[in-house]
């Protein structure tokens, strides 16, 4: 066997562990770098808007009953008329208003009706206001006692008769308020990057939220709170 050969294993074996070694620094330093690269700070930023309701549904119920089934049908078609008089006399147009479904029920028919009922048939009918003039709404709202005077008492006290607010202007507002939130995301990253003796790079994510539209407050629904929350990921550098 030649002498030099295990000489020159040796040699091989003591450069590759060198090389390893020189390469693992380099891999090392790499990583450090990269990771230097990608710190970051998430951020969020709220927006927030009050704005009055430019719709409003408005369901008038009233309920009727007789053991005189026509008598009942022709009294629940006077009163109808004199809920839509009376929108008509506060300036309700016929595009504004609308019948609902009229339900009639047929104590007697009920297999779990009882027989002491004072009353055979009851009858329910709707009277829809839809409008976007909320002023409107409220002043004949205020005068609705009127109906009560006439033997026609709307009910107002329910899930299916509440009143409905609605805002359908949110496309025109979305801009402002994406802009606001996202500046106010801004605001508390250049905060941050200030505190960390950092410096604010550039945006490496963004998400704008869903905008949410929801009452003020429950005694005045016709006023309206828009709100977006954007989520924003910077860059940060020494």
């Amino acid at each position: 066997m030649n002498k030099a050969q295990p000489f020159n294993i040796v040699i091989a074996a003591c450069a590759l562990a060198v090389g390893l070694l020189g390469l693992g620094f380099i891999l090392k330093s790499a990583a450090l770098d990269v990771k230097g690269m990608e710190r970051t700070v998430h951020v969020k930023g709220l927006a927030e808007m009050e704005v009055p309701a430019d719709t409003v549904i408005w369901p008038l119920q009233f309920s009727d009953a007789d053991n005189n089934l026509e008598k009942l049908v022709g009294r629940v078609e006077e009163k109808s008329d004199a809920v839509v008089a009376f929108l008509k006399l506060h300036g309700f147009s016929d595009a504004e208003i609308s019948l609902g479904s009229q339900s009639i029920i047929d104590k007697q028919a009920r297999e779990y009706g009882g027989e002491n009922q004072q009353f055979r048939y009851i009858a329910r009918n709707n009277v829809i206001v839809y409008s976007n003039d909320i002023e409107k709404v409220q002043n004949a709202l205020g005068a609705v006692s009127q109906l009560a005077k006439q033997g026609i008492a709307i009910v107002q006290d329910n899930y299916e008769t509440r009143i409905q607010y609605l805002f359908n202007g949110l496309n025109e507002i979305k801009p402002n308020m994406i802009q606001e939130a996202t500046e106010k995301a801004r605001e508390v990253a250049m905060k941050f990057a200030k505190d960390s003796q950092s410096k604010l790079g550039k945006i490496k994510t963004a998400r704008q939220g869903q905008f949410s539209i929801s009452d003020r407050d429950s005694n005045t629904p016709q006023l309206k709170k828009v709100r977006v929350v954007t989520s924003v990921e910077y860059y940060l550098s020494d």
